[in-house]
């Protein structure tokens, strides 16, 4: 797929949110394509805390939310030093949804510590020009996330997934930083239906202000 110039849109930094499994990743990859921007993803895999959280999410909350904090502000670091006015850029996550997991994992005493960090890195971040925002029920979720086989997310446990989807919805429900568009993928493919996708992309780069939804409301 041809990547645009840099002058076809205005957006120059787009962040793709959602849920574990929702298809963050494949839509950031598969837009940054379609815009010829340059793709940032999440650490995922990296955070050596990761695969124990899920184990004993209590135990090891604090140390996996604090590396996925600082993963993250190190990258929106080199974000905030690209020269945005001659390169587009595209992320499969946005900063500021690290307080969601923050305030659904963290005990009351660690959230005062880490209220503190992330008020001291925020102001280092760039906000995007736009969020996308993909949402699924959880039972789709769970699907996504058995066929992507990642070992450690294999046994999550589905009421956790439960608290973190209505968390994530409160949030956005009430998000107003930057231009936002939901889209509900329930009925959507934009992997291998590119009709679903370049429908998709027309809805993303044509919402420059406020809060819009997009769905498609039957199977194909």
């Amino acid at each position: 797929m041809a990547g645009e110039s840099n002058t076809d849109i205005s957006l120059r930094y787009i962040a793709i949110e959602g849920m574990i499994g929702v298809g963050k990743t494949v839509l950031a990859t598969k837009l940054s394509e379609k815009l010829g921007a340059r793709l940032v993803l999440e650490e995922v895999e990296q955070n050596p805390f990761l695969a124990n959280f899920y184990q004993d999410m209590r135990t090891y909350a604090l140390q996996t939310q604090l590396f996925f904090l600082l993963s993250r502000h190190r990258q929106q670091q080199q974000i905030s030093q690209q020269a945005l006015f001659t390169e587009k850029i595209v992320s499969d996550y946005s900063f500021l949804k690290d307080r969601i997991f923050a305030y659904t994992n963290l005990s009351e005493h660690e959230l005062k510590l880490y209220e503190k960090i992330y008020e001291f890195l925020e102001k280092d971040v760039a906000k995007p020009d736009l969020v996308v925002c993909l949402q699924a029920p959880v039972e789709i979720l769970i699907e996504r996330i058995k066929k992507r086989g990642r070992g450690f997310e294999q046994d999550m446990d589905i009421e956790y997934l439960k608290v973190l989807s209505d968390a994530y919805n409160r949030f956005f429900l009430h998000y107003d930083s930057t231009p936002l568009l939901i889209v509900n993928t329930t009925n959507l493919d934009f992997v291998k239906n590119e009709k679903d996708f370049v429908q998709l992309y027309q809805a993303i780069i044509t919402t420059t202000s406020g809060k819009k939804y997009y769905s498609q409301q039957t199977k194909k």
